[in-house]
């Protein structure tokens, strides 16, 4: 039991949506907080406004709260829940944010802060206390100046010299950082920052640029007994974020005595700030002199920290929630030895990469570079006996069609200014010769890592189909992280011919053990890697086993969802004592902690990985219906290997995914869907869409996430849509809709299970179509349909899953034109959709669980569910979205996706519940003040009603001529476009004039005004829209909020009242 009696119950504040710098990390550290606290008999209240995350679960917490992480509403929780302590340091930045405010505002009143408390957190996030601090330990840190105007930013590099590091203080993944190189670069970069800033404060850090970035994870209990968890070393230099960084650990490339410098600076810099807790220590190391820099403290479980977690089976978040308890590390036990004590350091005798996924592909020319403001989506991690075997495998992990290095253009330029092609424009450097030396001194990587791709490419010169055909050398190569697939192109052969030689050779994957202790204890835990060393470590076992494929990396299209999905049906299989095996390489997620399965392998999701850990396994079967596209991929190639897919059919799966077969199915069933055409050439695509008539919704089949969707409006747009999308899908053809203009799409989440459907939710769009599903904001239970056409849907819904013959989940989309009084279908996607987890708890069902139980034989009618369960509370779900660090990113949403998450809100009515997910997306509509108005054609004639209602609410209203011209009855101030001179809309928001800006898009290319209006928003956290829908969902929320006060309320309490 903890030491302090006086806590019994602890509020965990979790960190909101998933966005780029705050990712599933803390989906990972506030589930496995929620754990520990719980093992240790306490009560636990959650807050998260994260739909997609395990952690807002009923069952996670005692009592969980999915509302708008806002320091006012937490201290309401805290007040309602009458908690005894808090525990902000598993919530990333959002957590320490708010932490800090409730102390700064008096909201904590004898509340107890856990882990770090709010003067530790002010040490280290406010630059000058940081370094008074430093300066009292006497550590090194680069010169920093905190300044909070520009004038000050200039006087600060006065005394640092160019170029400096401009970075903004309390803000997560370097939000609003950059390198400024002279005056005018600084200017740009700290106005910018100022606006970013939690607290109005710039960093301005002289620059360490080209040192080495080296991490330590530390670990200390109230005894100051003080423990390494993990090193790590990033394979890039200083100037581009860790977040952004290739990091390998252990590390590989230092001399023990700079190592133990390093390691005794890290144990006192956490003593001196008396952390209880998991502490992440970032250093900056020159290479030619070994003198370090501290450069950042981060007093919380961080995203090295689930690197470093999964990296040696240390589960950081677990014990850091033990120890602010006030637990000591030796009175812990180790989980996966079950005899070592925490206080042991983690030992490991592989080698750990990571590598990050980006979102470049979703965004039409932005700029590629990576820098100090982090950029990635997601990460992947994989594990090798050595470096060249793990990175190889993290390439095959990132799921972006790689087997491996691949050849790339570059040039000197690219190489001295990394992007996200860095690593491969590097291969293809040495591949074309290029001295290592010259290439370290151009990207300012370490020789070290350099050599050991050269080691790579001068393998690769060695490989013939003869060569192939010697034991050792075929060995050589899979233990150098070679697959199957890249062999047989360097030989010249079929992937199946290198398969049958490794049989004759009978070189197959042997699995190791990540057991934290390098072997010296045996490990209880069966958490596996592959590597082609002998020795096989795993342990056999006789009883009924089915593996689930996870979803690999975050990325934009396939986020947390589908991970939620995994832990819930290994979870579901458990129960009901089935032995699960999950296969996933994403380090931040919760489907990669060790005791969510039975057993765990850490690989890439790729047919010959997957079919190396069915091979050493007697499995029953496969489950593919969680893991979104990625597993989705897989099930044709697994079940021609003659592998048992579990749930639907992979035959049904082909017979929507062909979209051919599925016109037959919706011919058949009388289900009407908008004309269509195939087309292999632009010759086609333009017949086609001539035939349907202009504008056309075009698309690769077989993607997830919208990629490379585009609505078209004339045949010179087709032609150049298809120059590139042709490239996304070589192997099948463009897919080409009639564009269902005014439409309304709706989605619906369904179970089946062969005999009787479940309607788990129908969700309706509040974007109007040609908006991705994954963008636009949507409501359960639908607010403007008639009940006639939803009855339409539910019929079409139940004809379509039972002729399918769907086992489990699947997912459909519809388009109702109001005008035609018509249900029109666009998809339907036989697995679980990214709306899973949101429907799951607007109506308190664990839909995933359902479905498991469903492939293992279970009845809809054996659990009660059969009947649509009406709910008496409306549930919100917003999209969130990148647009800040892609910073030439256009705000507009259309048939791509872009949002990298999601925040729900839930309230009686759909005013409040829409107005609490906006304010969790970090939107904070406004109760009064200006707003500006600029529609495009179309819309004119629309817009009136809206600036009624606006007027109507007491707010002043902006409009361009154009709009001022289509609004009659309500008076409008006309302002000039950016174009038209001064004064103009631009200043005006400029000088925080406006409080929300109604701006829809002119055309397909965006004018420029538009863009600049649309990016000011974003870069100063005005509220804006981009679609009228959303204008009128906004105006009913603020409407709604100014004649109600918002009240928390729990998830619990909802679900209770269904």
């Amino acid at each position: 039991m903890p030491v302090d009696k006086d806590i019994n119950k602890v509020l965990i504040i979790g960190s909101g949506p998933i966005q780029i710098g705050q990712a599933a990390e803390f989906d990972y550290s506030g589930s496995q907080a929620c754990k520990s606290l719980r093992e240790e008999g306490l009560e636990t209240v959650l807050v998260n406004s994260n739909p997609a995350t395990i952690q807002t679960d009923i069952d996670m917490a005692d009592t969980v709260y999915t509302e708008p992480l806002t320091a006012e509403l937490v201290a309401q929780i805290i007040e309602k829940e009458n908690v005894d302590a808090i525990l902000p340091t598993m919530g990333g930045q959002t957590g320490l944010n708010i932490a800090t405010e409730l102390g700064e505002k008096g909201l904590l009143n004898g509340v107890r802060v856990l882990g770090s408390d709010v003067k530790t957190i002010a040490d280290v996030e406010d630059r000058d206390l940081f370094a008074n601090f430093m300066d009292r330990l006497n550590e090194p840190i680069p010169k920093c100046h905190a300044v909070e105007s520009i004038d000050e930013a200039l006087e600060a590099v006065e005394d640092i010299g160019y170029p400096v590091i401009v970075r903004p203080a309390f803000t997560l993944g370097g939000t609003g950082g950059g390198i400024a190189h002279n005056r005018e670069e600084l200017i740009e970069i700290a106005n910018h920052g100022l606006d970013m800033s939690f607290i109005n404060q710039v960093l301005i850090d002289e620059s360490v640029l080209g040192w080495k970035e080296i991490e330590f994870e530390v670990m200390r209990d109230k005894n100051d007994t003080c423990i390494i968890v993990c090193s790590m070393e990033n394979v890039d230099p200083m100037g581009i974020h860790t977040g952004d960084s290739i990091v390998v650990a252990p590390i590989l490339n230092l001399p023990d005595d700079i190592y133990q410098r390093l390691r005794d600076a890290s144990i006192k810099i956490i003593r001196a700030l008396g952390i209880r807790g998991g502490c992440n220590i970032q250093f900056a190391l020159n290479p030619e002199t070994n003198e370090y820099k501290i450069i950042e403290v981060n007093p919380r479980v961080s995203r090295s920290s689930a690197l470093a977690s999964k990296a040696t089976g240390y589960p950081i978040a677990k014990i850091s929630s033990k120890i602010a308890l006030g637990l000591t590390l030796d009175e812990i036990q180790n989980d996966i030895t079950k005899e070592t004590p925490a206080s042991f350091e983690p030992a490991i005798d592989y080698v750990v990469v990571k590598i990050p996924r980006w979102p470049f592909d979703k965004f039409k020319g932005v700029n590629r570079e990576v820098g100090v403001q982090m950029k990635a989506t997601g990460e992947v991690m994989a594990i090798g006996r050595t470096y060249e075997e793990a990175i190889q495998k993290s390439i095959r992990s990132l799921d972006v069609g790689l087997h491996g290095f691949e050849y790339v253009e570059y040039d000197e330029h690219a190489l001295a200014n990394p992007t996200d092609q860095r690593l491969f424009q590097l291969y293809s450097a040495l591949k074309d010769g290029m001295d290592v030396s010259y290439l370290a001194e151009l990207t300012k990587m370490d020789e070290f890592f350099i050599y050991k791709i050269k080691n790579i490419v001068d393998f690769e010169a060695t490989v013939t189909k003869e060569a192939l055909d010697n034991e050792d050398h075929l060995l050589k190569a899979k233990k150098l992280g070679f697959s199957d697939f890249t062999l047989a192109k360097l030989a010249g052969i079929d992937e199946s011919d290198v398969k049958a030689l490794r049989d004759k050779f009978e070189i197959k994957a042997s699995y190791k053990m990540v057991d934290t202790c390098a072997a010296e204890f045996e490990a209880k835990t069966p958490y596996y890697y592959s590597s082609y060393d002998a020795g096989n470590e795993i342990i056999e076992s006789d009883n009924k086993k089915i593996l689930i494929i996870g979803a690999g990396p975050i990325r934009i299209g396939q986020g947390i969802e589908f991970d939620y999905c995994c832990v819930h049906s290994s979870l579901a299989l458990k129960d009901q004592g089935i032995e699960t095996i999950l296969v996933n390489n994403n380090p931040e997620t919760v489907s990669t902690d060790y005791d969510v399965s039975d057993q765990l392998f850490f690989e890439p999701l790729t047919f010959e990985d997957i079919m190396g850990i069915i091979e050493q396994e007697d499995i029953e079967g496969v489950i593919v219906q969680f893991g979104g596209q990625t597993s989705i991929n897989l099930s044709v190639p697994l079940a021609k290997a003659g592998v048992k897919i579990l749930g639907t059919p992979y035959e049904s799966i082909d017979r929507v995914e062909d979209r051919e077969r599925f016109t037959e199915v919706l011919n058949q069933l009388n289900i009407y869907q908008a004309p269509y055409g195939l087309a292999n050439s632009f010759d086609e695509a333009k017949e086609a869409a001539l035939r349907i008539g202009f504008p056309v919704l075009v698309r690769p089949s077989y993607v997830i996430g919208g990629r490379a969707m585009e609505i078209v409006y004339d045949t010179n747009e087709l032609e150049e849509y298809m120059e590139e999308a042709v490239r996304v899908s070589p192997e099948h053809p463009i897919l080409v809709d009639k564009f269902l203009e005014d439409a309304i799409e709706l989605d619906v989440d369904l179970l089946c299970d062969g005999e009787d459907v479940f309607i788990a939710g129908i969700m309706e769009h509040i974007e109007e179509a040609g908006i991705h599903s994954g963008d636009s904001a949507c409501v359960i239970p639908p607010q403007t349909i008639p009940e006639h056409l939803l009855d339409v849907i539910r019929e079409n819904t139940r004809k379509l899953a039972l002729e399918l013959d769907v086992i489990g989940l699947m997912n459909i989309q519809y388009a109702v034109k109001l005008d035609e009084d018509k249900v029109y279908i666009i998809e339907a996607n036989p697995r679980a959709s990214r709306t899973v987890p949101f429907v799951s708890k607007a109506i308190g069902v664990p839909l995933a669980k359902v479905a498991t139980s469903l492939m293992m034989g279970t009845k809809l009618k054996d659990l009660n569910l059969t009947k649509e369960i009406k709910i008496n509370h409306v549930a919100v779900k917003e999209s969130v979205f990148p647009f800040l660090k892609i910073q030439e990113a256009d705000t507009v949403l259309g048939p791509e996706m872009k949002s990298t998450g999601e925040s729900i809100g839930i309230d009686e009515n759909f005013g409040l519940a829409f107005y609490k997910s906006q304010l969790s997306a970090g939107m904070d509509l406004p109760k009064e003040g200006k707003i500006f108005i600029s529609v495009r054609e179309q819309d004119k004639k629309k817009i009136e009603p809206i600036a009624e209602k606006a007027h109507r609410l007491g707010f002043e209203i902006l409009a361009t001529k154009g709009t001022a011209d289509s609004i009659f009855r309500v008076p409008i101030q006309r302002v000039k476009k950016v174009s038209q001179g001064s004064p103009n809309i631009q200043e005006a928001i400029l000088n925080n004039e406006i409080d929300l800006i109604i701006n829809t898009p002119h055309g397909k290319q965006a004018s420029e005004d538009g863009y600049i209006i649309r990016r000011l928003a974003i870069e100063l956290g005005i509220p804006y829209v981009t679609t009228l829908a959303g204008a009128r969902a906004a105006l009913n929320a603020i409407e709604a909020i100014k004649e109600n006060d918002i009240k928390v309320k729990s998830l619990n309490e909802y679900v209770e009242n269904i």
